[in-house]
């Protein structure tokens, strides 16, 4: 008898051994959620990282860094006018090629600084007032008096210390509009990198001296803008150059520095 109560399905040994089993997997699964939990609270300040910030504050900075202009540019228009089209064309075909040969060859002006801007061949008319002398009355009319092809180009001139004299030049040779002369600095890519980094550490710091003055933490950067200018030094204005028709003294122009300036605002959530 007391074989059979420790033998056989569903004796006392076998329910032991399914409450130990038991046990063992509410231990381990205790365990799993007390760790996931830890794990979640440690994560917790990146949660909901993808929502709207509702806590901002935005501060604003400027940087600007000086350099001297190594490009100078202008530009000049030859205009002729002719009753035949053909005419008109050689005619300014014939002054331009003079600007320009003058420019490469004694001025050493590069092709790639050279650049037709616009080529135009424009009917004139002159109007005839109608004339009532006898009935009908002849009508007003308008009646082709030539035509006038222009030819406009820019030139970009990499030593500044010959504006002046290429601008006597360009003069002397009687074409009929010259722009006006500008400076400017030919890579500025490095420059703006340098006045936009003064600009962002200007705005950090105010963001740190004001997130400490209200008590609070800069957490992240949730939007970032910028406005840059690069004024330009010097523009002398367009001008006709029928006054220069002789040999112009050249004149002296400064170049002086130019400024670029990079202006950014940096909006931050706050805790």
């Amino acid at each position: 008898m007391d074989e059979n109560k420790t033998v056989g399905n569903g004796g006392p040994l076998n329910h032991q051994g399914v409450r130990k089993a038991l046990m063992v997997f509410l231990v381990v699964l205790s365990v799993f959620f007390i760790f996931k939990t830890i794990n979640e609270i440690k994560t917790g300040q990146f949660i909901g990282s993808g929502t709207t910030a509702t806590n901002l504050i935005s501060v604003s900075g400027t940087g600007d860094v000086s350099a001297v202009p190594d490009i100078a540019t202008f530009s000049l228009t030859v205009t002729k006018s002719d009753k035949s089209v053909s005419v008109a064309q050689q005619a300014t075909t014939d002054k331009m090629n003079a600007v320009i040969s003058t420019l490469k060859d004694t001025y050493k002006i590069d092709d790639k600084d050279v650049k037709t801007t616009s080529y135009d061949i424009q009917p004139n008319y002159d109007y005839i007032q109608s004339v009532c002398t006898q009935n009908p009355c002849t009508p007003s009319r308008q009646v082709l008096r030539d035509y006038s092809v222009s030819h406009s180009i820019m030139v970009k001139i990499r030593d500044t210390a010959k504006a002046g004299d290429i601008i006597a030049a360009v003069g002397s040779l009687n074409v009929e509009y010259v722009s006006g002369l500008s400076f400017s600095i030919d890579n500025q890519d490095d420059l703006n990198a340098q006045a936009r980094k003064k600009a962002i550490d200007q705005a950090e710091a105010k963001a740190k001296v004001l997130a400490n003055d209200l008590g609070v933490t800069l957490v992240r950067i949730v939007s970032f803008n910028e406005e840059g200018s690069s004024p330009i030094l010097f523009d002398r204005g367009a001008m006709s150059a029928a006054p220069m028709m002789e040999k112009a003294a050249a004149p002296n122009i400064p170049t002086g520095e130019n400024k670029i300036t990079s202006n950014v605002t940096i909006t931050y959530e706050i805790r």
